[in-house]
Order: structure tokens, then C-alpha cells, then sequence
């Protein structure tokens, strides 16, 4: 590709218009192959880096934004010499862009399963992680019995641990139409008897739901993610890895995806104690 003037190509590429290029270009925000640039200069886009604040653009942004169906017992890490299976072993090639090193957003402990992004996006997974985001996550609990009432309290009062005082942003019982289209999405099929939860969380301390469950004496059975932000797990079969939909990268970029139920039921708003009745699970069809 011939050479073309700087702010020509940043406009190309919607960064700004030619003359808000040229603004960027000339107040130190836009280098060219990691050197500060100059207003007017030639480049080759497909021959040089171009970022502006630190952020790649142009053909040399080639990111990938993967929503991935953990199974249990596969590791969250990249590289575990002592792991049967780690996530990157499920990710087919074509879905990774040539020369591209993806990396688990977060952590998924490995005998935990559901949703677990994966990019190459360093800034937007800066903004997925950060707590001042407050990017939700919602898990479904699988208990072998029902809460009690002083159990439930407890939960939603919040759960002194090491880090501090652990809280859930709601717990509510899953309904029987959502835990037959869960377990349908599960390998191997969930037990019959299991008693399911849905519970939300913004803090993302380790292995910080089975603590909370362990400390009311209501041990975890299976652990699911099922929703991050605005994006959910619906459809996603165990193992299964799909691109992010543009309007799900940017929900997720910004921010987004509080529930409903995360207002109703958040710590500090009171609620009559009243026995909490949950959906057992179903075979899947």
C-alpha cells in the first residue's frame, strides 16, 4: 500500500477527523512504530504500528474477543505443565488472528465451569476487570440441599473472609425453566437431586462463592457461570467457544450488565426471612 499522510489514515480508520488527527498527532498521543509521531508524516499502515494513547489501530489491530463454555477440570491459565487440559486447547485456530496470543480475561477456578472470555485486548480487558467498571458476574449454585432461612440471612448479610467482608450483589433460587435450559448446556449432565441457585458478584475474590456457601454449611456441589455483564451463556454448550457480537464487546467495554434482581436483592435492603425454596435439577433431554 502506498504511503499516505498520518491524519489521513487515523481518519480512515475513524479515530477522528482529519483535522482532530491532526490535534492528537501534534499533542504527543499518536506513535508510529513505538516513536512519538509528527503532523504530516508518511506512513505505509500495513508496514508500521500506528497507536494512539497506547492503543494499536489500523490492520496491525487484529483483536479477538472470545466467550468460551469452560468445562470442569480444564485450567483458566494459559500454560500449566501439571493440567490435563488448559483453555487455549479448546480454542480452534481459525478464531485466533495470525500471530495473536490470547489470554483468559479473569479466572475461572478449574473445577468451576460456564462463561470465560478470552482476547488479546490489553485495554479492553483492563476495562472488563476493573472494579470501578463494575462488570457483574452471575453464577448458578448447585447445592445438595435447600438454604435455610439463617443460611440465606447470612449469605446476603455478607461473609467475613480473609480479604474482608465478601457480599453478594443478589441470591435468589433458579427457577425449574432455568435449570432444565442450564442443564441441557452441562457435560456431564447435572445430578437430579441438586438444588440450584442463581447468585451475582462484583468483588471476584478466589474461589469466593464456595468460601461464602462453605462458611453456612451449604458445601458447593457444581459451580456455573453463567452471565458476565450483558452477555449470557444462552445456547452455549460446555466446550463451545463463539466470537463476541460488536454490540457485546462494547456493553462489555463500557461496562455494562447490572441486573434487575442485583438492586432488589443487594446488601442493605431488607427483606422479609422467608424460606427459600429452589429448583431442582432435571436430567437433560
Amino acid at each position: 500500500m502506498p504511503s499516505e499522510r498520518l491524519q489521513k489514515v487515523l481518519a480512515a480508520a475513524g479515530v477522528a477527523s482529519r483535522r482532530g488527527a491532526e490535534s492528537m498527532i501534534a499533542s504527543g498521543r499518536v506513535t508510529v512504530d513505538g516513536k512519538r509521531a509528527d503532523v504530516g508524516a508518511q506512513v505505509d499502515p500495513d508496514r508500521v504500528i500506528i497507536a494512539v494513547d497506547g492503543r494499536i489501530i489500523g490492520s496491525a489491530a487484529a483483536m479477538a474477543h472470545l466467550l468460551l463454555h469452560k468445562p470442569a477440570g480444564v485450567t483458566s491459565t494459559t500454560h500449566d505443565r501439571h493440567a490435563a487440559t488448559t483453555v487455549l486447547q479448546l480454542i480452534p485456530t481459525a478464531l485466533v488472528p495470525d500471530g495473536a496470543r490470547l489470554y483468559p480475561v479473569g479466572r475461572l477456578d478449574q473445577d468451576s465451569e460456564g462463561m470465560l472470555l478470552l482476547t488479546n485486548d490489553g485495554a479492553w480487558a483492563d476495562r472488563v476487570l476493573h472494579p470501578r467498571h463494575g462488570v457483574e458476574r452471575e453464577y448458578a449454585i448447585a447445592l445438595g440441599a435447600p438454604l435455610d432461612n439463617p443460611q440465606a440471612d447470612a449469605l446476603r448479610a455478607g461473609i467475613p473472609l480473609d480479604e474482608g467482608l465478601a457480599t453478594l450483589g443478589a441470591l435468589r433460587p433458579m427457577t425449574a425453566i432455568e435449570t432444565e435450559r442450564l442443564a441441557e448446556l452441562l457435560r456431564p449432565s447435572p445430578a437430579a437431586d441438586l438444588v440450584w441457585y442463581r447468585a451475582t458478584l462484583t468483588q471476584g475474590w478466589k474461589r469466593q462463592l464456595r468460601r461464602m456457601f462453605g462458611a453456612v454449611g451449604a458445601p458447593v456441589r457444581r459451580l456455573v457461570r453463567v452471565r458476565i455483564g450483558p452477555v449470557r451463556i444462552d445456547g452455549l454448550r460446555s466446550g463451545v467457544v463463539r466470537p463476541l457480537k460488536a454490540p457485546e464487546i462494547r456493553g462489555l467495554g463500557a461496562g455494562a450488565g447490572r441486573s434487575r434482581a442485583s438492586t432488589a436483592d443487594a446488601p442493605g435492603r431488607s427483606r422479609a426471612s422467608t424460606p427459600v425454596a429452589a429448583s431442582r435439577s432435571r436430567p437433560a433431554r
